[in-house]
């Protein structure tokens, strides 16, 4: 029977160290940049539900603005907020919140201090972080008495960057 030898030139198998080392290295450098993204999407997810949020109290807001009657100048909110509608004697021109043009569109602009009877800050009860909300409207009488509402909310505080959610509407009787 014949002694089988391998000779020291003869193919082996498997991974050498070095490459099992580089293989590691790059399944780190993967997780690493896969767990980046969890905070990144749970910080998204936070700006996301507060910008639903600020919608849907500008949409409560402005239902509530343009359902009262035209003779009516003020008016006190579901949340127990004193509102300004305007003023019938100053009709073509707006008064509350100062608002600019962005985009081709008019928006209220958030940059100065909010004006008396034209804004509140809000904040959902039931939400235990107590976010709070800018609220602010001008408001425009026309000539025949109908009045248009241009209204903005915007989160006060995080550490999103999110633009103010603001809608306009008109209401003639």
């Amino acid at each position: 029977m014949r002694a089988i030898t391998e000779s020291p030139g003869s193919k082996q198998r498997g991974f050498t160290l070095i490459e099992m080392m580089i293989a590691m290295m790059m399944m780190t450098v993967g997780l690493l940049a896969v767990a980046q993204l969890v905070p990144f999407s749970i910080r998204l997810n936070t700006a996301n539900r507060d910008d639903s949020t600020a919608l849907v109290l500008a949409q409560s807001e402005m239902n509530q603005l343009i359902e009262q009657p035209l003779a009516n100048t003020t008016f006190v909110d579901a949340g127990g907020n004193n509102c300004t509608l305007g003023n019938p004697a100053t009709p073509g021109v707006f008064v509350g919140n100062p608002v600019v043009t962005f985009n081709g569109a008019q928006v209220i602009n958030f940059a100065g201090g909010a004006v008396p009877g034209y804004s509140f800050t809000w904040f959902d009860p039931n939400d235990p972080t107590q976010v709070r909300y800018d609220v602010r409207w001008a408001s425009w009488t026309l000539a025949n008495g109908g009045r248009r509402f241009i209204l903005g909310v915007r989160r006060v505080s995080g550490n999103s960057p999110l633009l103010p959610v603001n809608l306009d509407s008109m209401v003639e009787r």
